[in-house]
């Protein structure tokens, strides 16, 4: 330990060392980013033009929208700007921000994915007392905690990392500042921050997704309840998009949480980080919202106007 030296500053992975590949991960990640910018402020947009999309599930949308920007943002944008100027480095600072910004968001996203389940549960399981239910102050009060409640597991994960000192190297074998390779460079015996870490993050991510499945399987029965086969449609229709967000969202970050971490980056490794910090923000507002009628029909309203 008296050998031990601080770090100011971390040397992220590169996708590659060949100019013209460096490139290319540029021009590829600055596609998607794009596009994803692009769908989420359009649905921000058509959302709050059209005052009768003014419901709690257009709101929580809203706010699905903005934690996809957030996400994306923390990670793409400083990949991007080291394959275009051929470095790997990262501030201290930078990457504290990193890892609260990304946890943050993705916290906040398996929230409001939850609550979003419950507002489908109330809407087709109790429509006469919805209005009651999901009124104004309720929905803004759940999105409120929803951040809260990100901002704060974000904060202690973040909190529980950077307090451990780093010795090992200031090497990260991943293109963004991810929590497991901070642990690796630990001077500490991390193995139970890590165990606890992890033990925090599945029993979380249970407690939700069993939320999502029980309120769904109330849901389906309802559903199937419902003696028109028009009711049917109308009914799976509003659920099937936002099941299939809830599906991309876990599986992507139980891919990249739940393998083992290798002392070296695998192709496996690289592509979980992809799809768990660019997939979902890029593939949500086609899969949720663009294949939505009423999002839709105000799509063509605001062209029409133009």
């Amino acid at each position: 330990m008296s050998n031990q030296t601080t770090v100011t500053e971390f040397l992220l992975l590169g996708f590659s060392d060949i100019r013209e590949l460096q490139i290319l991960h540029f021009v590829i990640f600055l596609a998607a980013y794009l596009a994803a910018l692009m769908g989420n402020l359009l649905i921000i947009t058509i959302v709050t033009l059209n005052y009768e999309l003014h419901s709690p599930m257009f709101f929580f949308l809203i706010n699905l929208s903005i934690v996809d920007l957030g996400s994306i943002s923390v990670t793409v944008p400083k990949s991007m700007s080291n394959s275009l100027l051929n470095t790997r480095l990262i501030s201290y600072s930078g990457c504290v921000v990193q890892v609260f910004g990304l946890f943050c968001f993705l916290a906040a996203n398996l929230y409001l994915l939850t609550i979003m389940a419950y507002d489908r549960y109330v809407a087709i399981c109790k429509p006469l007392h919805y209005e009651i239910i999901m009124n104004r102050r309720a929905f803004i009060q759940m999105a409120a905690s929803a951040w809260a409640a990100g901002v704060l597991y974000s904060a202690l994960h973040t909190g529980n990392t950077f307090s451990l000192p780093f010795c090992q190297s200031n090497t990260i074998n991943q293109f963004f500042c991810e929590i497991p390779q901070l642990l690796k460079l630990s001077c500490s015996d991390t193995y139970r921050r890590e165990l606890a870490a992890l033990a925090f993050s599945v029993f979380l991510a249970l407690g939700c997704f069993a939320f999502i499945v029980v309120s769904y399987v109330q849901i389906f029965t309802m559903v199937l309840k419902i003696p028109s086969q028009q009711g049917h449609q109308k009914a799976f229709s509003t659920c099937i998009h936002h099941l299939n967000v809830v599906s991309l969202f876990l599986s992507t970050g139980c891919i990249a949480y739940l393998k083992p971490i290798s002392d070296s980056l695998s192709p496996l490794d690289l592509l979980a980080a992809v799809l768990y910090c660019v997939v979902p923000p890029l593939m949500n507002p086609v899969i949720y919202s663009m294949r939505n009628k009423e999002i839709q029909a105000s799509l063509r309203k605001l062209l029409q106007k133009e």
